[in-house]
């Protein structure tokens, strides 16, 4: 504040702000660690993020997800021979139908943490369309599947399967229920979604 303002007792006007702030835009951008960046984001789109340190806390997290949302009776939409045989002692009833599933189970190819965004493929949902699954999604991650954005998630999925380049790559960016859907988010599939977040780094 000038000297002027100090004996006038003038405040400052908009006109000051203004300066302030284009004056904070040549500072350095204070870059979060990529595994913040995407909790933020991912929270950000509505998803429920559940951090595990071990396998004793995803089978743990995982029960009480089946419990809460009551699905002990329910089908699940289950592709994944891995996860299969990851979760075999939970007696999950798995049906080849989404349309009869209150779940799907599922990994993913990358976390992007751009965006808070799930990158998946032919790997996990087949030839499937995203709206034909399930409105419940519980997805199995590790931590060494962040990555900054799609394009280092696109050259990942290109690295991992150079015999066979998996199709039907999209992403899940949305995780509301339909209630909770703005224009911002019309024509989109929309899933509540849990993410069990194993740390193996």
């Amino acid at each position: 504040m000038s000297l002027f303002r100090k004996i006038f007792g003038l405040k400052n006007t908009p006109e000051d702000s203004i300066k302030s702030e284009e004056r904070g835009r040549y500072m350095p951008e204070i870059k979060l660690p990529i595994d913040e960046k995407f909790t933020i984001n991912f929270k950000a789109n509505g998803g429920k993020f559940l951090y595990c340190e071990n396998m004793e806390e995803i089978y743990k997290t995982l029960k009480q997800i089946i419990q809460e949302n009551n699905w002990e009776d329910k089908n699940v939409f289950l592709l994944d021979s891995r996860l299969k045989e990851l979760f075999k002692d939970f007696g999950l009833q798995d049906s080849k139908k989404p349309s009869e599933s209150e779940y799907f189970l599922s990994t993913c190819e990358y976390l992007i943490a751009e965006d808070g965004s799930l990158l998946i493929s032919s790997n996990q949902i087949a030839e499937k369309r995203l709206r034909d699954l399930p409105a419940n999604f519980v997805i199995y991650a590790t931590t060494s599947q962040f990555v900054e954005n799609i394009g280092e998630g696109l050259r990942g999925i290109k690295n991992n399967n150079k015999d066979r380049i998996p199709t039907n790559i999209t992403t899940i960016k949305h995780f509301k229920t339909l209630e909770d859907k703005d224009f911002l988010t019309y024509g989109s599939s929309s899933k509540n979604l849990y993410l069990l977040l194993l740390e193996d780094l």
